[in-house]
């Protein structure tokens, strides 16, 4: 018979997901920081950045996306 009151998988017992909080920059400037971060999100699936410079990170790839879009977007109407 299965525990009913076991959690679900990638979750704690309050419904939220596991993912591990570091600050990246912090893990960049350790000599084996990066092969730890890649082997957190292997295992994990992520990792949550909560340095300083966090925020610009995240409107650097919102820009990025848009940007991917309209590139798409041209090749696609050039067709």
């Amino acid at each position: 018979m299965s525990e009913r009151k076991k959690p679900h998988n990638g979750r704690d017992s309050d419904g939220n997901f596991r993912v591990k909080h570091v600050d990246l920059d912090d893990k960049r400037t350790d000599p084996d920081g990066e092969d730890f971060i890649r082997d957190d999100v292997r295992q994990g699936g992520a990792v949550a950045d909560t340095g300083a410079a966090a925020g610009q990170r995240a409107a650097e790839i919102g820009e990025r996306i848009e940007e991917n879009r309209e590139n798409v977007r041209k090749l696609a109407e050039e067709r």
